[in-house]
């Protein structure tokens, strides 16, 4: 039974569903696992489960940003060989950053957005590497790993871009149509 302040707390949400963003997860999860990563750029990929929690982190409160990117991360390293929770850790910091630089800016801004992925894809990066170093993989790759990670920044915000016009485009078509 809920109490009155936790029914209060469940009806002012207004972001995404769980249902929703699992399916969202499922996807991105597949798509990476299984196409995108043949999608290179000097060695940087799109990560289409970080787009999803910084989508999700965006629209949803800190504490459910947290949880998504608990999850996303936890996800990945399952599917990931020796990374020991390193994709777990940065993907929660990394919802938490997400969502806390979104409080302040509209949603649905493209260059804002596209700021957001941008920073959260490098520093994304730098957790995943800080803690793989903290488990002992050795640190001489660093320059290798940080152009990846620019590289990868810039795949994830032509995505992000073109992913917000089509949902413009779609919209305003549902609009135009009703």
């Amino acid at each position: 039974m809920l109490s009155s302040r936790s029914k209060v707390a469940a009806a002012r949400y207004e972001g995404p569903s769980w249902e929703r963003a699992a399916l969202y997860l499922a996807a991105a999860l597949v798509a990476q696992v299984t196409f995108l990563h043949f999608i290179t750029l000097r060695g940087g990929t799109i990560s289409a489960v970080l787009i999803t929690v910084i989508w999700f982190a965006i629209l949803a409160d800190a504490r459910r940003a947290a949880i998504y990117g608990l999850a996303a991360g936890f996800c990945e390293d399952m599917l990931a060989a020796g990374t020991g929770g390193a994709w777990t850790i940065s993907t929660t910091i990394t919802a938490l950053l997400a969502g806390a630089l979104s409080r302040a800016f509209f949603a649905d801004s493209i260059p804002i957005v596209t700021g957001i992925v941008v920073v959260s894809t490098l520093v994304r990066d730098l957790i995943f590497w800080i803690v793989m170093k903290a488990q002992g993989f050795p640190a001489g790759l660093g320059t290798l790993h940080f152009h990846q990670a620019l590289w990868q920044a810039l795949l994830n915000a032509i995505a992000v871009v073109l992913l917000m016009l089509v949902y413009r485009y779609r919209e305003r078509r549902r609009g135009d149509a009703a």
